[in-house]
């Protein structure tokens, strides 16, 4: 921007000094020139009086003592005074008129002298044109000075209002960069003109109900996650009533992990908004989620396949978030497959996570939010996306799903 109204100020300068300045320096060569011609003749002209009375010796003397040469053209053809030749202007000037004419080199002047007895006598000076145009040449640097000066004045003035309009534009803009980026406490300084002022307050607004809204919505979620207490606290002892004590420790690990889900629920709808997420062993995670799993696994007859890499493996995810994925996966490969379907799960040691099943496959769509193929909600593998940083879903040699998380 500062650049395009640079540029525009530069060429509308330029031509408004274009069409001032030129006629006026051909002004100025006129002035000149007439000023040349008018000095030239009015000293021509001092010497009319004394040229229609003086003799031939006085004309002689009269012609030598001007201070610019001057030639005079007597009746009888002589030529007294500087030499030059009798030219057409000349010839017009004894037959009574006088005249400025333009000459190889210069213009002449011709005054025709008339009343002596012997006839008509002609003055002729010439003004080279370097008397023509004397003063012309600086004259026209001091008009390309100044049209420089007024040229870089314009960019002057120009960049500082560039600048005044470009410094509450980058303002904005990189408040709602830190909008963008989750930084709901930006706020930008009304500043510039009236329609920036008014923009920046308009994003301020926008800012503040963003963060009014994402508040309450995360405080809806975190109340609806503890109303989830009150039936839990009831299952829980419905679990350990129960008569049979291996039943009982069942169901109560199973209310157990369902609480730590809603407690990291709550935890997360309540954590601010940017705030650094705590890194996690994602060998630890796996391994407790695999185990959690293998029981069900267990009972519905299916393989399990655990391949890790040596651990601690530190993640940028959270252990909530990274075994609600692992959970969504896992689960997964229950809804979409028949008991007695064995699958396989794998953490390369560049934190590459692999669940690979021996079922039917999966529906090509099936990775985006919302999309079902079992009557399920169709967020299992969308939140698994959430937490890594990309997910795929391809085909086994044997025909089954593979889904692969890079964390």
């Amino acid at each position: 921007m500062r650049r395009r109204l640079a540029l525009l100020v530069a060429a509308t300068t330029c031509l408004v000094l274009v069409a001032f300045l030129v006629p006026l320096a051909v002004l100025l060569r006129a002035v000149a020139a007439d000023r040349a011609v008018v000095a030239a003749t009015a000293e021509v002209q001092s010497l009319v009086p004394f040229a229609a009375t003086a003799s031939l010796t006085e004309l002689t003397d009269l012609a030598g003592r001007s201070s610019r040469p001057v030639t005079v053209y007597l009746p009888d053809g002589s030529v007294l005074g500087a030499p030059a030749g009798r030219t057409p202007a000349v010839e017009l000037a004894a037959r009574g008129n006088s005249l400025t004419a333009a000459a190889h080199g210069g213009r002449e002047i011709v005054v025709g002298v008339q009343g002596r007895s012997d006839g008509a006598v002609v003055l002729r000076t010439f003004v080279p044109d370097a008397e023509l145009s004397r003063g012309v040449t600086r004259a026209w640097l001091v008009l390309a000075g100044l049209g420089l000066t007024l040229v870089l004045l314009g960019l002057f003035v120009a960049d500082w209002l560039a600048r005044s309009l470009i410094r509450p534009i980058g303002e904005l803009s990189a408040v709602s960069h830190r909008l963008a980026h989750a930084e709901l406490t930006a706020r930008a300084t009304p500043a510039g003109p009236p329609e920036l002022r008014e923009v920046a307050g308009a994003l301020n607004h926008l800012a503040g109900r963003i963060q009014d809204l994402l508040r309450a919505e995360r405080e809806d979620v975190a109340d609806l996650s503890h109303r989830l207490r009150t039936p839990l606290t009831a299952l829980r002892l419905e679990a350990e009533s129960l008569g049979d004590p291996a039943e009982a420790s069942r169901v109560t690990a199973a209310v157990d992990g369902l609480e730590r889900a809603v407690t990291g629920l709550i935890r997360e709808a309540r954590r601010p908004s940017g705030a650094p997420v705590e890194p996690c062993d994602a060998a630890a995670v796996v391994r407790e989620r695999v185990a959690f799993w293998s029981v069900l696994a267990e009972d519905t007859g299916r393989t399990v396949t655990l391949d890790l890499a040596p651990g601690p493996l530190m993640v940028a995810t959270g252990a909530d978030d990274l075994g609600a994925a692992i959970d969504a996966v896992l689960g997964n490969v229950f809804a979409h497959t028949p008991d007695g379907t064995g699958f396989a799960v794998t953490l390369t040691a560049d934190a590459v996570l692999t669940v690979a099943d021996e079922g039917p496959g999966l529906p090509p769509d099936v990775a985006e939010r919302g999309a079902s193929g079992a009557g399920s909600t169709g967020l299992g593998l969308d939140i698994a996306r959430r937490a890594a940083r990309t997910l795929t879903v391809s085909a086994s040699p044997r025909g089954g799903a593979v889904v692969t998380l890079h964390l």
